[in-house]
């Protein structure tokens, strides 16, 4: 007996629509933290091994037969250019169309992708695959736990898993599960039934670790809603800034009969439900955060790592403001470290003064509308990177990060001592990598300054004393009520126990 034949194929992008720079076709070609854009056999070539969906599906068994079709993904940013778009589903969908006889298709997706004209990216990339190939086609889609479903996105899918961890440190994983569903789908020879559901309330990224609670719990009692005939049960928990209607939380639960599968989907909006009084916002003020983390190095064995969730890259911003930076130099910081700043004109020009070198530095601030300007100050070029570098911690680990040239530059202004990584591609520092690479070790700094939002936990909260989490300026907003969306369904609450949306402002 022949094995089922299996389209698979990824598009991955992570849409902040309050980002000030577009996301283009050329982002999509681009390597980063990930590869970049392929078609046909380099997605198998590639993808063995690594922590990320497709890898998962593709190293999950030998009991399908693979047909690779398409990657792409960028690093999270604006609105996805709709002429790109439009050229890599067509990408998709022709190479859908010529592969021959199929039986499933995968797609390793995200699930808060907005394009130009298209606020439901996924949905958008479903329906057009299912022009080709049809309304019985079994399609499993993995999905970021970012991601704002849609009842039409759900609909379209046969069935879809979700990350179940954040960091994502699942992601693999949740592709093999993907496969797995998809297995048991094509053995069944029909769909599972299927429940979806909204929850009445935002959670704010910085809310929505895995490591800590309430997500933990939550998370726990969602697993052991699985067994006998609810054959899976996923939640995402958003992403917050992204002004589209269907914003949010949201889950989606598969059974043997309609009425098992609302039941699991009833039960874990219960326990959401009665989560919302449990999520808190970590936020303090920048200058506070860098006070309590030099007092706190004082007695500390291990460095005060200090978050700038609101220029998370790995959530759109841009990784060049320069609140938590201004903070550590006025108050005169020692033995800090911050990583990474996205800046190619001064990495370009660390790499012409070179090693020893000092230039009078204009550091980031680049996009003033974000409320914060460059920081101008001498620097000395201690260490320069072309930016290729393995990753090792427990997300990125084993793929290779290239992110051009790059440079340590030491601040002494003030009195302070403040080592600032800038780069060239922006891209969020979830991996000690980013580093280590290029001459700083993490746990010799009393201070570790890391523009992520929660994705460093995994890598770095084991070498922390503890972590703060700071209120600077960014493109990622955190505190969803002062955020000025005009998109939202009506009525869901801006943050657990938030106010209500009750309409954009005339």
């Amino acid at each position: 007996m022949s094995l089922p034949r299996i389209a698979i194929a990824g598009f991955q992008h992570e849409t902040n629509t309050f980002a000030p720079m577009p996301t283009k076709f050329e982002d999509f070609q681009l390597a980063g933290a990930w590869p970049g854009m392929m078609r046909g056999a380099p997605v198998l070539e590639t993808f063995t091994g690594l922590n990320i969906p497709l890898s998962g599906f593709i190293d999950a068994g030998d009991d399908m037969e693979l047909v690779p079709i398409f990657w792409g993904g960028a690093e999270p940013g604006g609105y996805v250019d709709q002429d790109g778009f439009d050229r890599m589903v067509a990408m998709i969908c022709e190479d859908i169309a010529a592969a021959g006889p199929l039986d499933g298709i995968y797609l390793d997706l995200h699930g808060a992708m907005v394009t130009d004209d298209f606020e439901d990216g996924e949905g958008e990339v479903l329906r057009r695959v299912r022009a080709v190939v049809g309304d019985d086609m079994p399609i499993a889609v993995s999905l970021d736990l970012h991601g704002n479903q849609t009842k039409a996105f759900v609909g379209l899918a046969t069935v879809v898993t979700i990350y179940r961890t954040y960091p994502h440190i699942d992601m693999a994983e949740t592709g093999a599960r993907a496969r797995a569903l998809l297995g048991q789908v094509l053995e069944r020879g029909k769909p599972f039934a299927k429940a979806f559901r909204q929850v009445d309330y935002m959670v704010p990224i910085q809310a929505q670790s895995t490591m800590r609670e309430p997500c933990k719990q939550i998370y726990e009692d969602m697993a052991a809603l699985e067994g006998g005939d609810i054959v899976s049960v996923d939640l995402a928990t958003g992403f917050p800034p992204a002004d589209v209607h269907h914003c949010g939380a949201s889950l989606v639960a598969y059974g043997q009969t309609q009425v098992q599968a609302d039941e699991a989907a009833d039960e874990l909006l219960a326990i959401m439900n009665a989560a919302e009084k449990d999520f808190h916002d970590p936020l303090i003020p920048a200058e506070e955060a860098v006070r309590q983390a030099i007092e706190l190095a004082r007695t500390a064995s291990k460095p005060i790592a200090i978050a700038d969730p609101q220029d998370n890259p790995g959530a759109g911003a841009t990784g060049d403001t320069t609140g938590v930076l201004e903070a550590l130099i006025k108050r005169g910081a020692r033995k800090a470290c911050l990583a990474m700043l996205w800046d190619p004109d001064t990495a370009a020009r660390a790499h012409e003064v070179g090693i020893g070198g000092t230039f009078q530095a204009s550091v980031g601030g680049r996009f003033p509308q974000l409320g914060c300007q460059p920081v101008n100050v001498p620097v000395t070029v201690e260490a320069l990177s072309d930016g290729s570098f393995m990753c090792t911690g427990p997300m990125y680990g084993g793929s290779q990060a290239e992110l051009g040239p790059m440079a340590t530059l030491l601040i002494e202004e003030g009195g302070c001592e403040v080592r600032v990584v800038v780069g060239s591609v922006r891209t969020q520092n979830a991996d000690q990598a980013m580093f280590r690479h290029i001459g700083i070790d993490p746990t010799s700094q009393d201070i570790a300054v890391i523009k992520s939002a929660v994705h460093f936990l995994a890598d770095y909260q084991p070498i922390s004393e503890t972590v703060l989490f700071a209120d600077a300026p960014g493109a990622n907003p955190c505190k969803l009520a002062q955020i000025g969306y005009r998109k939202l369904r009506k009525g869901v609450r801006l943050g657990a126990n938030g106010p209500a949306f009750e309409g954009a402002e005339q």
